[in-house]
């Protein structure tokens, strides 16, 4: 995958023309046990599996995402009664730099409910979804979030260590329940006869939720503290839950947060740090792969540290947020107990 900046850069003119053009055109747990994979979550709240409510019949609802995290949310409180729409699916698009077009506008302008990242991440939806004559609602997650937002046009990834906050809140499980239960909520108020199907459909996602978030507790329990380093801030809420800290020299972290390669400098300071091992484990953005992230990888395997792959979507062939994220945090569990 090509770095961001270069992919930005390419797609700049021709993006803004189509967007133009769509917009004119669309008239837990407490235990202390560790966390191998292979246990499941020991939380009360886990095994409280809600008991599912039959949908009525009637038409799906249209309801669209930015990005298909999002869109797995929707659908998992929504089930057989809503058809999704995720505009970004592609593991190889980039929600920061990626382009409206005059279909994604359609698409928003004809669904029922709306739910993107905010936060200046998916910024492209937020244009779309405000432009004049929509009446779709909208689920901002990162409103929900209530964490303070950066500055105004701001999107690096490594914001939150300089006075503003870091926008991947699908790794925030509080923020991820928050958005589901106002799915649900908004929901019933599009079709109320289906209210008791959401609002169990949304109970069972959040002990699910629960159930990780005992797993991600374990890890901090067992491990507080522990090392490790990063190739980009996209985990940042994951990595703070489970108790670790930020290795990450900060004028490496400076380079990615203005979407520059880090500096020579920069790169062998991690990748000391790694061959020492220094560190626990190394959290790569797998979709965002550079000859930087590629040798500090490399470094890793050498060493025998583990290397913890993170995405900003859902990678191909997978639809579930929770399977999704339950196999990040057992590989994050698997990567910290080589140490």
């Amino acid at each position: 995958m090509t770095s961001r900046l270069l992919r930005s850069v390419a797609k700049a003119t021709a993006g803004f023309a189509a967007l133009a053009l769509g917009l004119s055109g669309c008239g837990g747990g407490d235990g202390a046990q560790p966390p191998p994979s292979s246990q499941p979550p020991t939380s009360a709240a886990a095994n409280a599996q809600p008991t599912a409510v039959p949908v009525p019949n009637g038409p799906k609802i249209d309801v669209v995402a930015s990005t298909n995290v999002w869109g797995s949310v929707l659908q998992a409180v929504g089930g057989d009664a809503v058809a999704v729409k995720s505009i970004i699916s592609d593991p190889s698009a980039d929600p920061h730099s990626y382009e409206g077009t005059p279909a994604d506008g359609t698409a928003i302008r004809a669904a029922k409910l709306a739910v993107f990242n905010g936060g200046g991440y998916d910024e492209f939806f937020t244009k779309l979804a405000g432009a004049p004559g929509i009446t779709t609602a909208k689920i901002d997650a990162f409103a929900l979030s209530g964490k303070q937002a950066g500055k105004p046009g701001g999107h690096g990834h490594g914001d939150h260590e300089h006075g503003e906050v870091n926008e991947h809140v699908w790794y925030d499980l509080p923020t991820v329940k928050k958005v589901s239960a106002e799915v649900a909520k908004q929901l019933a108020v599009i079709s109320p006869d289906r209210k008791a199907a959401f609002d169990a459909n949304a109970a069972a996602f959040a002990a699910k939720l629960d159930g990780l978030t005992a797993k991600i507790t374990a890890i901090a329990k067992e491990r507080p503290g522990t090392k490790i380093v990063s190739t980009e801030a996209v985990a940042q809420y994951l990595i703070e839950a489970a108790g670790l800290e930020d290795a990450t020299p900060e004028d490496y972290k400076h380079a990615i947060e203005e979407e520059t390669d880090p500096p020579a400098a920069a790169i062998n300071k991690v990748t000391t740090m790694i061959r020492g091992k220094q560190v626990a484990a190394l959290i790569n953005n797998s979709q965002t792969e550079t000859p930087a992230t590629k040798r500090l990888v490399d470094a890793a395997n050498g060493a025998g540290v583990g290397v913890v792959g993170v995405t900003e979507t859902l990678p191909a062939g997978v639809t579930d947020y929770v399977d999704w994220m339950t196999k990040q945090v057992d590989a994050l569990a698997g990567a910290l107990a080589k140490k």
